[in-house]
């Protein structure tokens, strides 16, 4: 399992829920804010706390004084965001978390198929409905409705199990689910960049067909994809360079001859 993190800078571009979940197909919707200055990490040895810690020293690199907003998307693994208030309350940094959208998704699909036959189109309203209400802030009410639509229909537990686990997910998830203050400050609430670095750095090189990797070749081969993709392959290489130079041919070795006997 690899953890991959990474860090990037935008331009806050305020949208409303409609924005995301619209209604009307012909609304010329604004454009998501772009990333910018990407930063990525990955790592098949160091653990969640101690990648979440070269990210935040990274954020902290760009803004010592912390002059920033800080956001941090996560898809909601509670040991991730308890390494990132850690760090938050370490660096007397103010983070505001806030879920990938796309995962509450997920969820609300993965609900309506508790209610629905699969392919039916009235799932598609059901879900588009309830994920407009969940941008809205409504997160507890939607999870409230869920349970009760399973309850009245009579579903026995297999059969509801999927609308429960959607339920105690939004539940157990709603302060990180604020999406109208991060939608109206401009924020993302997607972890794109991230499911885009786990592609690039990772199942590019390390998920080819056949290939077989030890950790120590798996984590050089993330630490040189992490660099290239940050642009500062050409200054490690340098800096290795000038560190072999020294190592082979500038450093002074003291040489013992032991006499031996006749």
């Amino acid at each position: 399992m690899a953890e991959v993190g990474a860090v990037y800078d935008l331009t806050p571009l305020a949208r409303t829920p409609n924005d995301i979940i619209g209604r009307d197909d012909d609304t010329v919707r604004p454009a998501a804010p772009k990333a910018s200055n990407k930063w990525l990490t990955a790592s098949v040895v160091d653990n969640a706390a101690t990648v979440i810690c070269s990210i935040f020293e990274e954020a902290q690199r760009r803004d010592p004084t912390h002059q920033r907003t800080w956001v941090a998307l996560v898809d909601g693994a509670k040991h991730q965001i308890d390494c990132i208030q850690a760090q938050a309350r370490a660096r007397h940094v103010n983070v505001t978390i806030v879920c990938d959208f796309i995962h509450v998704l997920e969820y609300l699909w993965s609900a309506a198929w508790s209610f629905f036959t699969e392919g039916n189109p009235a799932a598609e309203k059901w879900v588009s409905d309830k994920a407009l209400a969940v941008l809205n802030g409504q997160a507890s009410t939607v999870a409230a409705a869920i349970r009760r639509k399973a309850t009245t229909l009579g579903l026995d537990p297999r059969s509801r199990h999927n609308a429960d686990h959607c339920a105690d997910y939004l539940l157990a998830k709603r302060d990180y689910l604020n999406y109208p203050q991060a939608l109206a400050a401009g924020w993302p609430i997607a972890t794109g960049i991230i499911e885009g670095a786990c592609r690039h750095l990772v199942k590019d090189r390390l998920d080819l067909t056949g290939a077989r990797w030890g950790l120590e070749g798996a984590e050089a081969i993330l630490k040189l994809r992490a660099l290239r993709s940050n642009r500062d392959f050409e200054q490690y290489w340098t800096f290795h360079l000038n560190n072999e130079l020294h190592q082979v041919h500038e450093t002074r070795h003291t040489v013992m001859t032991i006499p031996t006997a006749a």
